[in-house]
């Protein structure tokens, strides 16, 4: 049996009935957290140029457009919608995909409810189903394709995409297969393109093409079913020869489901999450010494080497560049004692304090982190003052906010709030909050978009 064909199986398998509880629940997070990301970002000039674009969303339709108050084509509003949801890189993050899990599945859930009718209870289904889908693929093609330069988030996730699409317009095995076929034609995102606008355009791109190769299957357009496994397919292609393993796919699937171990983890502050560790640290070793700016000669970071490539960026030219330099944010987590969304706008990364205390950081590989079969988001820092004093903290292996080390309730609101305030009034965020925490009841999930058009 092909590759395709065991995943569209397992796609379309569990039902509501068949989650645990704890799926549910981290479901729901996951969803709630997309949400408050994804209207956060509309207002971003990434999203503007894209929903401006000649030829995109100029007609209307029944999708909408989260925070831009109107609607159009399914296809057009995952496409924006998919680039706000990560045009702030403050979306949730799962090491089994190497990226970001719900950006590639949110999307696409609400814009097909906006044209299909839809349960919370189907929507929760095919998020855990989506959320399977592409960390199990992760688990079979990584670290190497994370190493090589993909972007996961697209070229994974765009399979979380059509397992969503897949089971909310109820395609069969057949269809499912075809779409899965399709979609590896349609992979595509390079990490060249961190630090810029082009990096969530990767996920509006990837959310177009999932949904627009299970409409075209929906309807019979065919794929090559072998495409995953062939000698020019899938993982050959992107990965090569002895890169990969595609048993790994299949091990231990819904056992326990991917979404509540380790699940989606959300993240504190509004950049990439391979700075948390470092500002993890600033942060506890601010709040122990209250070290003097003036007197600190130099800042060491050491770290995982796979958090590096993207993130040693002493010079960031942009808000955008700046979410990906973990000079900065350690820099601004001394200077402010947080790391806020107002900290990557209006050119806060290029402040006289910012600039002056980024030349002092420098970061590096941590000897214990320095080995290839390891994968943490942890760091350790060290501050050395001008009388000679040296300063350390290191931080634990967990340190975004998953099942591992969950968000409070208190600051998954304040988040969700920071995010949502500038777009919606208050009683509209919380009954919306609300909404999202008890998907399972509604019976209509287009009464989540429903509940923004009205804004």
């Amino acid at each position: 049996m092909t590759v395709a064909r065991q995943l569209a199986e397992r796609i379309l398998a569990p039902t509501f009935q068949d989650l645990p509880a704890e799926a549910v629940h981290w479901a729901k997070i996951g969803i709630l957290d997309t949400v408050g990301v994804t209207i956060a970002g509309a207002s971003e000039p990434c999203t503007a140029i894209t929903a401006a674009t000649p030829g995109i969303a100029d007609t209307d339709g029944p999708a909408l457009l989260f925070g831009l108050a109107r609607r159009t084509s399914v296809l057009d509003a995952v496409l924006i919608n998919g680039v706000a949801s990560h045009a702030l890189d403050y979306d949730d993050v799962n090491n089994q995909i190497g990226g970001h899990p719900s950006v590639p599945l949110v999307p696409a859930m609400f814009a097909l409810a906006d044209m299909v009718d839809t349960t919370g209870e189907d929507a929760i289904a095919a998020y855990v189903s989506g959320f399977e889908a592409e960390t199990q693929l992760g688990l079979g093609v990584h670290y190497h394709h994370y190493a090589k330069g993909w972007h996961p988030t697209a070229t994974l996730g765009i399979f979380g995409t059509v397992a969503v699409g897949a089971r909310l317009l109820n395609l069969n095995v057949d269809q499912t297969t075809q779409a899965l076929a399709l979609a590896v034609s349609l992979a595509s995102g390079v990490k060249a393109n961190f630090g810029t606008m082009t990096k969530p355009l990767h996920i509006g791109h990837s959310l177009r093409n999932g949904v627009m190769a299970v409409l075209m299957a929906r309807d019979g357009f065919t794929a090559n079913e072998a495409a995953f496994e062939h000698r020019q397919g899938f993982f050959e292609v992107f990965n090569g020869a002895d890169s990969y393993d595609a048993s790994k796919i299949f091990d231990g699937w819904g056992t326990p489901w991917n979404v509540t171990d380790p699940g989606p983890s959300l993240k504190a502050y509004p950049c990439c999450g391979s700075t948390h560790g470092a500002i993890d640290c600033a942060l506890a070793l601010r709040h122990a010494h209250s070290p003097d700016l003036a007197d600190i000669v130099k800042i060491d970071i050491r770290t995982d080497p796979k958090r590096l490539p993207h993130t040693d960026n002493p010079d960031p030219i942009s808000g955008l560049g700046a979410k990906f330099s973990i000079q900065y944010v350690v820099a601004r987590a001394f200077i402010d004692g947080a790391v806020r969304l107002g900290d990557f706008e209006n050119a806060a990364y290029d402040d006289r304090g910012a600039r002056d205390l980024m030349t002092k950081v420098s970061a590096s590989v941590h000897p214990d982190m320095d080995d290839p079969t390891m994968d943490t988001y942890a760091a350790e820092v060290t501050i050395t003052m001008n009388d000679g004093r040296k300063l350390s903290h290191r931080s634990g292996d967990v340190v975004l906010r998953g099942p591992g080390r969950p968000m409070d309730e208190a600051a998954m609101f304040a988040k969700f709030a920071d995010c949502t305030q500038r777009q919606l009034p208050a009683e509209t965020l919380r009954k919306l909050y609300n909404m999202l925490l008890q998907l399972e009841t509604l019976r209509r999930l287009s009464a989540v978009t429903d509940c923004l058009a009205a804004v």
